[in-house]
């Protein structure tokens, strides 16, 4: 086996890992878990809801990019074939009616429930983390040990079907002489929604507090960094509320499913 084999081996049995500490219980953010592996958000709707959301997402390439859309009803993806999505993220939302009706750390009952739920992956900004890791550039909530901040913005992504919604981003801050490089680097990961969407005031985005985020946690900007915005996977979430889905099942804003694919493969 030569290295660079061995080196994918290495990084797929960790990713397994995770995923199995997180079907045994593991209930954390998994940002910097299995490093140098593609993470995915998670959104499972009716099949009568799917065709809306599949036009909403090809629409909106940048925020919801979609890495697999699994088979009515299945809960496997090509991206993980020994993973199973039904127990496999860290934490689960369910919507009803556009409303957050819980969180669970187990969906088997909800696809026993709802026999025709299509799963949507789509990229996640976790993915190009560690090439910036990697570069030298500080990832606030790794370090931290923290949730990533999301913000809803006042930017609406073009409506699909019954959808509608706004688009939501993460924030990381910057350090001002190193935005040129985050930049680059993340632009070089289009499938996983590429290079940032706003940099500097947050007032432009409509974020009224940056220390207040919609989703996930705020995280500390220190003096000399620059808060830059990418856009995120928890846009769909965000539709699902605007447009009162009836119901849905998504993971968790920060709670990624992990697969079995190298960073790698999304650099272009």
């Amino acid at each position: 086996m030569t290295h660079l084999m061995q080196a994918t081996a290495d990084a797929i049995a960790k990713a397994q890992e995770a995923r199995l500490a997180i079907r045994n219980g593991l209930v954390k953010p998994t940002a910097g878990m299995a490093k140098g592996m593609t993470q995915a958000n998670m959104i499972s709707l009716p099949r009568d809801w799917a065709f809306d959301f599949l036009l909403y997402a090809q629409r909106n390439p940048k925020s919801c990019p979609i890495l697999d859309v699994c088979e009515a009803g299945s809960y496997r993806t090509i991206l993980a074939e020994s993973a199973d999505l039904r127990t496999d993220i860290p934490l689960y939302r369910v919507w009803e009616n556009g409303k957050l009706a819980d969180e669970i750390t187990d969906a088997t009952k909800i696809w026993e429930q709802h026999p025709d739920l299509v799963t949507f992956l789509i990229g996640c900004s976790f993915t190009f983390e560690t090439p910036m890791l990697e570069a030298g550039i500080e990832i606030r909530h790794i370090t931290d040990n923290s949730n990533v901040p999301m913000y809803k913005t006042n930017r609406l992504c073009r409506p699909a079907g019954r959808l509608e919604g706004e688009l939501v981003v993460s924030m990381r801050p910057i350090p001002a002489n190193r935005i040129a490089d985050a930049v680059m680097i993340s632009g070089r990961f289009p499938s996983v929604h590429g290079a940032p969407v706003h940099i500097g005031s947050p007032d432009a985005l409509g974020i009224n507090d940056i220390m207040s985020p919609d989703f996930g946690s705020p995280v500390r900007i220190e003096e000399g960094e620059i808060p830059v915005f990418w856009a995120c996977g928890v846009t769909p979430q965000a539709a699902v509320m605007r447009s009162g889905v009836p119901f849905a099942l998504s993971h968790a804003p920060g709670h990624m499913f992990i697969t079995d694919v190298p960073d790698a493969a999304y650099h272009v």
